[in-house]
């Protein structure tokens, strides 16, 4: 069963950036996918991008290209949603979400609030 723990998130004022980290445990697979999401207030919750483990493969959101980076650290199994350049319409709590093996796992979310 994987397990996954979100932090890092917090208020920010606009332009300025962010690092989350999801701590990773339980993986069954050397082959699996994390991906970031997020769910503003009202709405439906979207992706943001996700990295393969297979190639360290990176996509992103239109919305987040070139502002927001995704990494990972293997020794400490933790995964990272570098956010710069910050707008109000970040705000949102922020998931990540692991497949492994077909089998999808959530986090429970960190808050992101942008002030402007």
């Amino acid at each position: 069963q994987v397990h996954l723990v979100e932090s890092g998130g917090g208020l920010v004022q606009a332009g300025g950036s962010l690092r989350l980290s999801c701590a990773a445990s339980g993986f069954t697979s050397k082959y699996y996918t994390i991906g970031w999401y997020r769910q503003a207030p009202g709405k439906e919750r979207e992706g943001v991008g996700c990295i393969s483990s297979n190639d360290d493969s990176t996509y992103y959101a239109d919305s987040v290209k070139g502002r927001f980076t995704i990494s990972r650290d293997n020794a400490k199994n933790t995964f990272y949603l570098q956010m710069n350049s910050l707008k109000p319409e970040d705000t949102a709590v922020y998931y990540c979400k692991a497949v492994d093996r077909a089998r999808e796992y959530w986090g429970k979310g960190t808050l992101v609030t942008v002030s402007s």
